[in-house]
């Protein structure tokens, strides 16, 4: 081959040889994008499992939060009956004796503690129990705990709790906040006293009825807490409690739309937005117990009722005394008209016995009757 033809041949090698490297590149890039549109697909996918769990999962934690036993009373309440009128007023009476004649009985205040706290020993005795228990707390409070025991027909089966404090925020009046509370504890010792006066034990576990100091500031939830001083008090002497209902600001109630708020955007889904029902709260350990409560409460009374068992973390579920019981490993629920999110008196010198909504206390505090006979008892209420 002479030297034109050699060099000839080598030009043509050469284009074939970039035509076929062209088709090998388009190839591979066809297959890429290929490869591309499956793994995208293969990702869209995942991503649906996932989308998918965890819709199931929140409409499972929903459930598992909402769910109660019965149906919450809704509709207009009927004509209070006669009890349910002297009750109410008997509520006030203790509303108004605390709130307004007493006042603020923050830990700061000594002399408006101890009155408070002669006013509520004093109708305990006046309501048969013959020994009013005094638990004092080393810091804050110089007024102590006071509790009065109902004993059951089987003392050695674990108590029931029912409790509520009675110091309040500084420098408010604590109608709300907790005198109602309060009226709540004593009425519903009175009455199971004068039951098992006529009747005799009517139920086996004996129920404790207790009001708490330093539930306030700066005392909430440290060591201080009259009711953590309380529940460690009842442990080391080895008496074990069943369940705690600690009652908490149950006094104000409204029907205006949009009345009542929620510490998470997504219980506005799953509960009322007019503040006229009474909340029974727990965290998840104690979902059992706030079923049983309010499964009692809804056969008994035709209020309005709303459950939910939460985590503790989130605000509002451990604000009140059931949360000391939680930390020696308890059962324990706080009873409310859920306070800051819906009273706009809460913590305010605003919170006082005329803003309150005694005629809706009468019926929450009749329904509780239920709750403790029927926690203290086992049974259903006859």
């Amino acid at each position: 081959m002479d030297e034109q033809g050699k060099h000839g041949g080598g030009a043509g090698g050469v284009g074939a040889g970039a035509e076929g490297g062209d088709a090998a590149a388009g190839k591979k890039a066809k297959q890429k994008g290929l490869m591309r549109f499956v793994v995208t697909r293969g990702a869209l996918k995942r991503i649906g499992v996932v989308v998918v769990l965890l819709v199931v999962t929140v409409a499972g934690l929903a459930w598992y939060t909402a769910s109660m036993p019965g149906e919450s009373y809704r509709g207009g309440l009927p004509t209070a009956t006669s009890q349910q009128q002297q009750l109410a007023e008997r509520l006030r009476g203790h509303v108004m004796a605390l709130a307004g004649t007493v006042g603020g009985r923050s830990t700061y205040n000594p002399r408006t503690g101890a009155a408070a706290a002669k006013y509520l020993r004093d109708h305990l005795l006046e309501s048969g129990y013959g020994v009013v228990n005094e638990t004092f707390v080393e810091r804050g409070s110089r007024v102590p705990n006071l509790e009065v025991v109902l004993h059951g027909s089987d003392l050695s089966l674990p108590c029931l709790v029912v409790g509520a404090h009675y110091d309040t925020f500084q420098g408010t009046p604590g109608a709300d906040d907790n005198a109602s509370g309060c009226a709540a504890v004593l009425e519903l010792a009175r009455s199971m006293m004068f039951d098992a006066k006529i009747k005799g034990p009517t139920h086996e576990r004996s129920i404790r009825f207790v009001l708490f100091v330093n539930e306030e500031p700066p005392a909430f939830q440290t060591e201080n807490m009259g009711s953590w001083v309380y529940a460690k008090d009842l442990k080391a002497r080895g008496v074990q409690v069943h369940a705690m209902l600690s009652i908490e600001a149950i006094g104000y109630y409204s029907d205006a739309p949009g009345s009542q708020q929620y510490p998470l955007k997504v219980l506005e889904r799953l509960y009322p937005s007019t503040g006229d029902f009474i909340g029974f709260i727990g965290n998840l350990q104690s979902r059992s117990l706030v079923r049983t409560s309010i499964g009692a409460f809804r056969e008994r009374a035709k209020f309005p009722s709303e459950g939910a068992s939460l985590p503790a973390g989130i605000a509002g579920v451990g604000w009140s005394d059931h949360w000391a019981f939680w930390q020696e490993g308890w059962p324990a629920i706080m009873v409310t008209g859920t306070a800051t999110f819906r009273n706009p008196n809460y913590h305010t010198t605003g919170d006082r016995p005329e803003t309150l909504d005694y005629d809706r206390m009468s019926r929450v505090v009749e329904g509780l009757g239920a709750v403790v006979w029927e926690l203290a008892s086992e049974k259903k209420w006859p």
